[in-house]
């Protein structure tokens, strides 16, 4: 069974260590190995964020073991404070096994609690398994970033996705 909940500052160094495993994939932001984060300066982003009520840092965590992530940010101007950004991780170990499914439902159902009326995020166009699960949870593609990101010396394309809710 996942459990979905709000992080805590003090696993800063376990959601570190699973951001790092899920890098590991080349399916994010950063390539395998390109950043080292500091827990203890992710520590204080947590309580920076939690300090946003329409932001969060959830984990989803298995016989209390943390194995993904979500991270929702929401910015103070009114124009749109309506939305907000996200970030998704999930341990290579635990993938495919409801996890990213059990993160969204729960950010989605307190997105609504707190107001929240939009949810955005990018995706590599080639990762056809993160896709299908934005897909299924009710995202769609609002439009290609063409070679948004430069892969092994390769141009390649991010779709924008987007969830009203």
């Amino acid at each position: 069974m996942v459990e979905v909940r709000k992080a805590l500052s003090s696993e800063a160094e376990k959601i570190v260590s699973v951001m790092t495993n899920a890098e590991a994939s080349g399916f994010m932001l950063f390539s395998p190995l390109e950043r080292e984060v500091n827990p203890e300066k992710f520590a204080k982003f947590i309580d920076a964020t939690h300090s946003n009520e329409k932001s969060g840092v959830f984990v989803a965590c298995v016989n209390e073991r943390i194995v993904g992530y979500l991270i929702v940010q929401n910015e103070k101007p009114q124009r749109i404070a309506h939305r907000a950004n996200i970030v998704i991780g999930v341990h290579s170990e635990s993938r495919g096994q409801g996890v990213g499914n059990a993160l969204f439902t729960h950010v989605m159902a307190w997105a609504q609690q707190v107001g929240l009326h939009r949810l955005d995020l990018t995706v590599i166009a080639s990762n056809e398994v993160a896709v299908h699960l934005y897909k299924k949870m009710g995202f769609e593609i609002e439009g290609v970033k063409r070679h948004s990101l430069c892969i092994n010396g390769q141009y390649v394309d991010e779709y924008f996705m987007s969830l009203l809710l």
